[in-house]
């Protein structure tokens, strides 16, 4: 699904990825951990498609080059980003903003855009799942939530999204126990053999809930040590020091 060889990125003359390797297949779950500027971040948003990185190497996503994708059409592919901090929309209807979504990767598809009483049954069992208060639905986008709820909401559009290769950012940064365990249990609930995911996180405790299948330590922007879960469990009992480039 998702294929990566040698993969340099670079910002504001500052290289931060160099020469990364990394190849994801359908149905599996890969998690990276690592220090703090190792170039975790930098990786979901190259992905991603955010502006302003001068990239190299080899990104190719169901076979077909990523870097000619733009941010949109990297979208509609079914590559999905739950931000480590959502940002808060003005103006913008929560309830609105997934119909509207949905409905442009289903017009990319070639589908039948959905009308809106058959988005609300989706929407309200959905929501149900993931504990969220349908009341927070029909406010402005992330405006006033909690960081939970901001989280909860991520997972809330990944859900109705339906993505093929899901990226979580440090999805648990700032979560307590309760709404850890929720999120996890809407990744856990979505996982299947066709889609993947790439879960960038600082911590164990998010693993324990999400297994994975594959453990990385990026450090210095490579991937300097991979293993399995107890790879995690090493990390957390003797920190980055001895897998560090």
């Amino acid at each position: 699904m998702l294929e990566i060889k040698d993969l340099t990125a670079s910002i504001n003359n500052r290289d931060i990825l160099k020469g990364l390797n990394i190849t994801i297949k359908p149905g599996e779950l890969h998690a990276i951990m690592g220090p703090n500027g190792s170039g975790k971040s930098t990786l979901a948003n190259v992905l991603s498609g955010k502006d302003g990185y001068k990239i190299s190497g080899l990104m190719k996503y169901e076979g077909n080059d990523l870097k000619k994708m733009s941010i949109d059409e990297r979208a509609q592919k079914g590559i999905f980003l739950a931000f480590q901090y959502p940002t808060e929309i003005p103006g913008v209807n929560t309830s609105n903003f997934l119909r509207t979504s949905l409905n442009k990767v289903k017009k990319a598809k070639g589908e039948k855009e959905i009308d809106s009483l058959s988005f609300l049954r989706i929407l309200k069992n959905r929501s149900s799942e993931l504990g969220i208060d349908e009341k927070i639905l029909s406010r402005q986008l992330n405006v006033g939530f909690s960081g939970g709820e901001k989280k909860k909401n991520e997972i809330l559009q990944m859900k109705i999204l339906e993505p093929n290769f899901i990226i979580l950012d440090e999805t648990d940064s700032g979560l307590d126990i309760d709404a850890l365990k929720i999120v996890a249990n809407g990744v856990n609930s979505y996982r299947d053999k066709k889609k993947s995911f790439l879960v960038i996180t600082h911590y164990q405790r998010l693993l324990d809930y999400i297994k994975p299948d594959f453990v990385h330590v990026l450090s210095d922007g490579k991937i300097v040590k991979s293993g399995c879960m107890e790879l995690a469990q090493e990390l957390e009992r003797e920190g980055y020091n001895k897998v560090r480039s």
